[in-house]
């Protein structure tokens, strides 16, 4: 006999809990069968602990995440947030007997306003799928993180995302005007604003952004959108070291461009998109600099950006004529990590981010950790933020090297921070960064963090064990 979802085997205590939800609950939105939930253990992230839900609910409704919340207060039992499950640190793991909250079916685009350039969404709508909605209306959703096909809104709310395009449009942070919160004992807080300009009382916005879902659930997000930009055209330039391209970032920058894009490849990540796609890239350069810009005028800029990186070292420097050349350009890019993965078949993506003054240092010291463990290190980096992304490459099949493979990640923090940087630029604590939250921030803003904790979730059932 096959079992249904909620009729696999259960013990006294997850029985009482499905009854529970099943109270506020259709019986398609809770699953029980191992074989499933299973598959809502973790996210993407290597190196990262994952407990077995107790079940997986998929509201439909706020009303269905108020019940979820309400009940889970109720038997004090944990509750982990998640969206897509594209995340690199963790923060989407199951805690042992948890409640897992899919928010997926939770993806409608509620409105989209030309006027006061705002659009309110659902946290399951997925990334790309907004940008394109929108731009149907002539407008502009500007975070992009290399997973938008995939990723949700939730998701990127949840963990502050970033995206190629933050050098001129910033993270989503900055396009996160309101939202409405399911706390944990199940009340509906709403927090910010739809108008252009707004400070009354303290920014919970902001603090609920990059919060990892440990303060509350996300149920309903209103979004600043800007004007659709012209197409971008995209320049490649290749450098004989990393230094010269990072000497050039600095000139750009310190020149007052804005670039919509500007994106470095180191050679381990040139060879490796080579590898996998034969793209024909010039393996002789030790970096090649992506830089674009969606402005009026996009030749002449990059026509200025160009000889800057001549005047930094270039020894080749390719404008692209249209649309459709930018596009192959940046294909090397976006196939960046999924060539590195291909080198040993698991990586571990950093994103440490540095002081752009810096960018030369961090890459050369993690040329100098590459050698010391005897691991292939890839960089890719949004050189226009200084945010890097190492990526280990390594074998799980071989314990000798996963150990080396997580040494070598820390050893890459810890230089971060040395160089005046942040554990994370973009993706987040969860699981994996943890124990260097602490080391960034100091015990006073440790106990700070603490406290603001214990006030949204005083009986810590909201994504336990993440971030501290």
């Amino acid at each position: 006999m096959i079992m249904s979802r909620i009729e696999a085997p259960r013990d006294d205590r997850t029985g009482k809990l499905v009854d529970l939800l099943l109270g506020g609950l259709p019986a398609e939105a809770v699953l029980t069968d191992p074989d499933v939930t299973a598959s809502y253990a973790h996210d993407m992230a290597s190196f990262c602990p994952a407990g077995t839900p107790a079940a997986v609910v998929l509201p439909r409704t706020v009303e269905e995440v108020q019940h979820v919340m309400r009940t889970a207060t109720a038997l004090r039992v944990p509750v982990v947030p998640q969206g897509a499950r594209t995340g690199l640190s963790g923060a989407a793991n199951a805690s042992e007997g948890c409640i897992v909250l899919s928010l997926t079916k939770m993806d409608r685009i509620l409105e989209i306003s030309p006027v006061d350039r705002i659009a309110v969404v659902e946290p399951g709508v997925v990334n790309a799928a907004l940008s394109r909605a929108v731009g149907e209306h002539g407008l502009y959703y500007p975070p992009d993180p290399s997973s938008w096909e995939m990723c949700t809104i939730g998701g990127n709310i949840g963990t502050a995302s970033g995206g190629l395009c933050c050098v001129k449009y910033g993270v989503t942070a900055e396009y996160v005007l309101g939202l409405d919160v399911v706390l944990a004992d199940g009340r509906l807080m709403s927090t910010g604003r739809r108008t252009a300009k707004g400070v009354a009382g303290y920014d919970l916005t902001r603090l609920f952004v990059g919060s990892e879902g440990s303060l509350g659930i996300v149920v309903r997000a209103v979004l600043g959108l800007r004007p659709k930009p012209p197409a971008q055209l995209v320049l490649a330039a290749e450098f004989a070291s990393g230094a010269a391209a990072c000497d050039a970032v600095c000139r750009i920058m310190e020149g007052g461009h804005v670039p919509s894009l500007l994106e470095l490849m180191d050679r381990t990540t040139v060879k490796a998109v080579n590898d996998l796609a034969q793209m024909g890239l010039p393996e002789t350069t030790e970096a090649l600099l992506l830089a674009a810009f969606d402005t009026t005028d996009p030749a002449a800029d990059l026509a200025a950006v160009g000889a800057l990186c001549e005047a930094a070292g270039a020894t080749q420097v390719v404008p692209a004529d249209d649309a459709a050349e930018s596009e192959l350009l940046l294909q090397a890019r976006r196939l960046s990590l999924t060539a590195l993965e291909a080198v040993k078949g698991v990586t571990m993506i950093d994103d440490v981010c540095v002081p752009r003054s810096r960018l030369a240092e961090m890459l050369a010291g993690v040329d100098r950790i590459s050698a010391e463990y005897g691991l292939t290190i890839g960089v890719v980096a949004h050189a226009g933020d200084g945010n890097t992304h190492p990526t280990v490459c390594f074998d799980p099949a071989d314990p000798e090297e996963s150990r080396r493979a997580r040494d070598s990640f820390d050893k890459i923090m810890a230089l971060g921070l040395e160089l005046g940087g942040t554990i994370t630029g973009e993706h987040g604590v969860g699981v994996l960064k943890k124990e260097w939250l602490a080391r960034e921030i100091g015990p006073v803003g440790m106990e700070m963090q603490r406290a603001v904790k214990h006030a949204f979730d005083p009986l810590n059932i909201l994504n336990p064990g993440k971030l501290f």
